[in-house]
């Protein structure tokens, strides 16, 4: 468990290509999670929840 109560996941490294206004949104989203969050957001992190964030709306996880 991590120190807000989550199971840790094995992350897996791969590589994928994004368009650069992708990744300058991307990381803007997550210098505005960390003044929200209090806690530092990296791309891959922001990544992660956009991908969840597609996998739910269609309806491959909950």
């Amino acid at each position: 468990m991590d120190d807000h109560g989550h199971a840790e996941e094995k992350l897996k490294k791969v590589t994928i290509s994004l368009e650069d206004e992708q990744i300058d949104m991307l990381k803007e989203l997550a210098e505005e999670y960390k003044g929200k969050l209090g806690q530092r957001w990296t791309l891959s992190a922001m990544v992660r929840v956009a991908v969840g964030d597609f996998l739910t709306k269609m309806g491959k996880m909950s």
